[in-house]
């Protein structure tokens, strides 16, 4: 059977900002406005940072790795990719 997980994210350049930005939500701001405003991926960003289903080998491994070991509603610290850093909320 194959697994798949659906997940937002917000990606940033800096580890500082995911950082920031991980504060912030852990303050009571909503993940999907953050994924709005501040998101360098744009075309999920504006679904709030939404990603859709993924089955393992569709994402860049560090993201996979992170992504299918959270539980559902739970958000992961700063992951480095080569496209940044991404905070990845798993929805599914």
């Amino acid at each position: 059977m194959v697994i798949k997980v659906k997940c937002a994210h917000i990606l940033v350049e800096k580890q500082s900002e995911s950082l920031a930005i991980l504060e912030r939500i852990k303050t009571g701001e909503k993940f999907g406005k953050l994924a709005k405003e501040l998101s360098t991926d744009k075309g999920s960003g504006k679904k709030d940072g939404n990603l859709g289903y993924f089955t393992k080998g569709m994402m860049v491994k560090p993201f996979e790795e992170a992504a299918f070991k959270l539980q559902i509603g739970e958000i992961s610290e700063p992951i480095k990719t080569e496209f940044g850093y991404h905070i990845i909320k798993r929805l599914g």
